[in-house]
């Protein structure tokens, strides 16, 4: 007796004998491409979307995109893909104060790009897990700078990825007392903004620069840093990265000893950020300016 074929399952071997047949019957077929990238270009706009909610401090949101970013990169199993995807979800997690995640994703990136042939994209993840340290206050600066001196190398490739790392030193000089190397570091970081037309990173950089100079005591200087700051985020319309400018010349202001223009700066911000229904920060920028009028 002859068993009949059980219909539930497919042979993956006759459907893909199908679609030879299938081709070969049309003369008319255009040449495939070698690789395809709908999927992974689905996920490269999800990061980018991501960022940007991640620039406005809507972590939540960018995390949520960055999930199903990562969904999509598991279907390409492609670890470029994946790692990229993965220094956001943690930078994002981080943000969120979920810090046990950020460091277990950060590790698996770090190790994926070593075993897959990518090293750039694992010292990337050993840099990207240095700044939200650092930034935190959780890491040592010299040891921060030392880490990224040794990885510089292999990012120069990636001009976006070499912008972090000059940022990242940066910052650790400036931590240091190292004003001067700092400062040119982040001019560094810059230059490779402004040239690529990163708008909202070029207003960061600037913004780093004004808190370079605040801290050595040059506030003209850091004045006309903020001044740039501001054109770049009105030209990127970053709408966080203004706030957090007009706050620092509030802040500069009140170092000088000019509490009006500091209040002005102040409230401005917080109107910004009240557009943006971020009320706490709002409240906590405007608060300044009840501490300088009860000085009067």
């Amino acid at each position: 007796m002859i068993n009949k074929p059980n219909k539930s399952v497919i042979n993956p071997f006759f459907l893909f004998f199908l679609q030879v047949l299938v081709l070969a019957g049309c003369s008319s077929v255009p040449k495939r491409p070698p690789e395809v990238f709908t999927v992974q270009s689905m996920a490269d706009t999800l990061i980018g979307q991501a960022n940007k909610e991640a620039d406005q401090a809507n972590f939540a949101e960018a995390l949520r995109m960055l999930d199903e970013a990562w969904r999509l990169a598991v279907t390409t199993d492609r670890p470029a893909l994946r790692i990229r995807v993965n220094l956001a979800r943690a930078s994002t997690l981080y943000s969120l104060g979920r810090v046990a995640e950020a460091e277990r994703i950060w590790r698996g990136a770090e190790i994926e790009g070593e075993f897959s042939g990518e090293p750039t994209l694992a010292s990337a993840a050993r840099v990207f897990r240095a700044r939200s340290l650092l930034l935190a206050g959780r890491a040592d600066p010299e040891e921060t700078l030392f880490l990224v001196q040794n990885e510089q190398g292999k990012l120069k490739q990636d001009n976006m990825l070499y912008a972090v790392s000059w940022t990242v030193k940066g910052l650790a000089e400036k931590e240091l007392g190292m004003y001067s190397e700092a400062e040119k570091s982040i001019m560094n970081a810059l230059s490779i903004h402004t040239k690529d037309n990163y708008l909202e990173q070029a207003g960061y950089d600037w913004y780093l620069i004004a808190s370079i100079r605040s801290v050595a005591e040059d506030y003209q200087g850091a004045m006309e840093a903020l001044d740039r700051a501001i054109d770049f985020d009105r030209r990127a319309e970053n709408t966080f990265g203004l706030a957090m400018d007009w706050a620092a010349r509030g802040d500069v202001f009140f170092k000088v000893g000019n509490s009006g223009a500091a209040n002005m700066s102040w409230r401005r911000s917080g109107e910004i950020f009240r557009a943006m229904d971020k009320e706490a920060m709002a409240g906590e920028v405007e608060s300044r300016i009840v501490q300088v009028d009860r000085q009067r």
